[in-house]
């Protein structure tokens, strides 16, 4: 069986909700009443105007798209212009996990903020994906890849990962002990008898 992850969006998808756990920077726009314990900075009994405060995505979310918004969504700084450019460097040497272990999933959900750089941001998903996939597939039909290579991958490439290097296994079974099965077809066979029927008539 292969990959079975269901991803963005999926309500009941496991990775769907870890990678909308993942906190985002923000800032209250307006007072929140007798919430202040949230922010363990404060002492004071609300959460004031202007206090900036990291919330999971999917609260921050909720919040940031009020009629009124109460709070204002920031980029994580793994997506920000700095980090862009070091995967635009050279993305396969990059430990993606400490980036993030919902990396591409959880940047979808930040591309789609309506910052103005959520464009640049689906762009270098998109070619990180593509340049660390060769690499993945590379690691699935060596089946000693080093385990330190494989712990700077995220969810979703130890997932493809996984999935590459059973379907190598049944593959390289198969090759062994499977073709030795194979049998010509009935017409294959006729069709041999009779041309060799007509060579002995000549």
């Amino acid at each position: 069986m292969f990959f079975e992850r269901s991803f963005f969006p999926d309500y009941f998808s496991i990775d769907d909700i870890m990678a909308t756990q993942e906190r985002v920077p923000c800032k209250f726009e307006v007072q929140v009443l007798r919430l202040g314990f949230l922010d363990q900075g404060s002492e004071s009994e609300h959460i004031n105007a202007g206090t900036n405060m990291e919330l999971p995505y999917w609260l921050a979310r909720a919040l940031g798209h009020q009629r009124q918004k109460i709070v204002s969504v920031d980029i994580p700084k793994v997506y920000k212009e700095a980090y862009r450019e070091i995967l635009k460097a050279d993305s396969c040497v990059v430990d993606l996990y400490k980036f993030g272990a919902y990396f591409y999933e959880f940047g979808i959900y930040i591309s789609l903020l309506g910052h103005r750089e959520g464009p640049e941001i689906r762009e270098i998903l998109v070619k990180t994906f593509r340049e660390r996939l060769r690499q993945v597939t590379d690691w699935a039909q060596n089946m000693e890849a080093e385990p330190g290579r494989i712990l700077r991958l995220d969810t979703l490439e130890r997932g493809l990962l996984h999935s590459g290097q059973k379907a190598h296994c049944q593959l390289e079974a198969w090759l062994t002990s499977g073709a030795g099965g194979l049998v010509a077809s009935t017409m294959v066979v006729q069709h041999k008898k009779r041309r060799l029927a007509m060579e002995n008539q000549i």
